[in-house]
């Protein structure tokens, strides 16, 4: 008997959402809903200062204009002591190293590149540094993966992958200025969250390569995932808040009809100038 599909949207309150967030939270939501599942909101609230609690209400009120039914899971905040677990584990295998570079002293470094960016070189894998301050944490991805085996992976749209985590390169788990990466604390919480299915844009295919190595190390279940496109700009990069794309919330309160908002959206019938790209190649 097949288990009810259970989907999440997971917003981080460090800016107001948008439609891209609007169109990337209907599809979490009606994934779940077709398959008679639950569909959850966690707020992913571990970001430092750039965190403002007072946004968790926005973003509330803005899935309910969109006419969307939500359970809220624990937020990020208070699952701090199951991510340092499992870091403690990752580094109890010989797993993670410190490195004190900084992302300057990457770029310079790096002579290759990654979906990401700049793909860390080993610098402190290869030279230890003695004693640093407040370093981060990174997988030896090349020694964890030959300890995983090989791995395979099945997103919805593009169907089975086989995982290439060395991709990324040595990604950080462990950061100097929030308790952990993305890629360990949404694995994390996706697994214990009960996550059937990962919805998420495509910008963040290649992470799911890293995030099915953690899974095996750390013995979490295995998702499925579902990789929707982006919408973009006139401009043709993805709306972003740091490009002050227009808020849900703003939209909320001039009066518009967040449902058929929402209806739009679900039939690809965007505000003027914005368009949906598959996400892969479209510039960030």
């Amino acid at each position: 008997m097949d288990l009810p599909t259970v989907t999440r949207f997971a917003p981080s309150p460090n800016g107001p959402l948008h439609l891209g967030h609007a169109y990337a939270a209907i599809v979490a939501h009606d994934r779940a809903a077709q398959g008679g599942g639950r569909f959850l909101l966690r707020i992913e609230d571990i970001d430092g200062a750039r965190s403002r609690p007072d946004l968790a209400e926005e973003f509330r009120a803005d899935l309910a204009w969109l006419g969307l039914a939500f359970e809220e899971v624990p937020a990020q905040s208070t699952r701090i002591d199951r991510y340092r677990e499992a870091a403690n584990n990752l580094r109890a295998m010989g797993l993670l190293y410190p490195c004190r570079c900084t992302r300057a002293e990457v770029a310079a470094a790096a002579t290759l590149q990654g979906p990401d960016g700049p793909i860390y070189p080993g610098t402190c894998l290869r030279n230890p540094p003695l004693s640093p301050p407040d370093p981060v944490w990174r997988l030896d991805v090349e020694q964890a993966a030959e300890l995983a085996g090989p791995l395979t992976w099945f997103d919805e749209r593009r169907g089975p992958q086989s995982a290439r985590p060395a991709m990324l390169g040595d990604v950080v788990i462990w950061r100097r200025d929030a308790p952990a990466s993305y890629h360990l604390a949404a694995t994390l919480d996706d697994a214990e969250d009960g996550v059937t299915v990962v919805t998420r844009g495509a910008d963040l295919f290649a992470a799911t390569h890293i995030h099915r190595l953690l899974q095996v190390l750390l013995g979490l279940p295995e998702p499925r995932w579902h990789h929707h496109g982006l919408l973009a700009g006139p401009d043709g990069r993805k709306l972003a808040k740091r490009r002050d794309a227009p808020s849900l919330g703003d939209r909320r309160r001039a009066g518009e009809d967040g449902r058929a908002l929402a209806d739009a959206l679900r039939h690809t019938r965007f505000d003027t100038g914005v368009s949906l790209h598959d996400g892969l190649d479209l510039a960030p």
